[in-house]
């Protein structure tokens, strides 16, 4: 199934398959693992490019189609409203707003409207506190029950209609690794940088610099891949970005802090990846290093996690769970980061209780 559903998601995108599709296909399976890689919207992009005879039954398909139409393409069209309407009280009150990951993001895509959205996230160049003070005074007039939640490390998180949004006074949280607080600095000299920008439905909009965006989408896939997963969606953020960046990104510059900071091996199962299974051209990236094994490693565990960010109900079986999990990702965090595990674990915990 593997192989299948690699090749549904390369003609999706719009390149060559590798393979060519199976006389017998699970399409249960392989809608159940789109979902999953949030890869719904690229997945009926590939179904749609291949001849009659090997596509899903008809009911099946037109089933996907309005699907992805509905959960993909309308809601799409509501997240951009949504940041332009943030867009324009933030402007009109003195505020930038940059979006951060998602939005960023979809521009790379071909289609943009395929790739699932989620949260919002957004940097406010260092008056994250000023605007939530006074987004909230506003909202409150009209909302009394409106409330913007202050527990979080490293953003606060409020709703905007049917949007949950970050907002971010760090890039990284500073205290799960003593790493992250170094690489928070470079972070927010990178954030100030206030020369990329477009406008939605005719509010301006910030995006985050080549620079700034590269290392971000690493260091936010190094977090979440170490501690539990990440998606083939996030890989493929990556390799749109660089496809649409390559000229503008630092690379020297960036690969220095990628070996600095220990990510490298990361980043260069992460570029295999792009080039040998989702077909991207090997001349965007500055050199492609493979080591066959580590890269199948880690493109199986996107793929079939052993261990997912969802944790059981119930204190106890979450302790254990959250316990076993971070036994069994060892081979992934001795891969993403330079300290000790046990020192990590615990000034992490350290951390936590400095800071629930």
């Amino acid at each position: 199934m593997k192989d299948t559903f690699l090749t549904l998601v390369r003609a999706g995108i719009g390149h060559q398959a590798r393979v060519s599709i199976p006389e017998q296909v699970d399409w249960n399976a392989i809608e159940t693992l789109a979902v999953q890689q949030g890869l719904s919207g690229v997945l009926v992009d590939g179904v749609e490019k291949l001849p009659d005879g090997q596509r899903p039954p008809k009911p099946v398909l037109l089933q996907w189609i309005g699907e992805t139409l509905q959960g993909y393409e309308y809601r799409y069209e509501l997240y951009l409203r949504t940041i332009a309407e943030m867009a324009a009280f933030y402007n009109e009150h003195g505020f930038r707003m940059m979006v951060l990951k998602g939005y960023a993001c979809c521009l790379d895509w071909p289609k943009p409207e395929h790739r699932p959205v989620g949260d919002i996230d957004i940097w406010q160049f260092g008056q994250q506190r000023e605007a939530d003070k006074e987004l909230e005074a506003s909202f409150k007039v009209q909302d009394p029950s409106f409330k913007i939640d202050r527990s979080h490390h490293h953003h606060t998180v409020f709703d905007w209609h049917d949007f949950m949004v970050e907002n971010h006074y760090d890039f990284v949280n500073v205290y799960a690794h003593k790493s992250s607080r170094e690489l928070e600095k470079i972070f927010k000299e990178l954030g100030q940088d206030e020369s990329h920008f477009v406008e939605v439905y005719g509010e301006k909009v910030y995006l985050p610099s080549p620079n700034l965006h590269a290392l971000f989408l690493i260091k936010h896939m190094v977090s979440h891949f170490a501690a539990a997963n990440i998606t083939l969606r996030q890989v493929l953020d990556w390799a749109f970005f660089v496809q649409a960046h390559t000229k503008e990104i630092d690379w020297k510059w960036l690969v220095g802090l990628l070996e600095k900071y220990h990510m490298k091996d990361f980043y260069c199962c992460l570029n295999a990846i792009c080039v040998e299974d989702l077909g991207f051209s090997v001349n965007m990236f500055p050199s492609v290093q493979l080591e066959p094994r580590l890269k199948e490693r880690v493109l199986d565990d996107i793929l079939d996690p052993a261990f997912t960010a969802e944790s059981p109900k119930g204190f106890v079986r979450r302790l254990l769970y959250k316990y076993r999990r971070w036994q069994g990702n060892a081979w992934k965090q001795e891969m993403c980061y330079d300290e000790s595990r046990w020192s990590a674990f615990w000034y992490g915990i350290w951390a936590k209780m400095r800071r629930p």
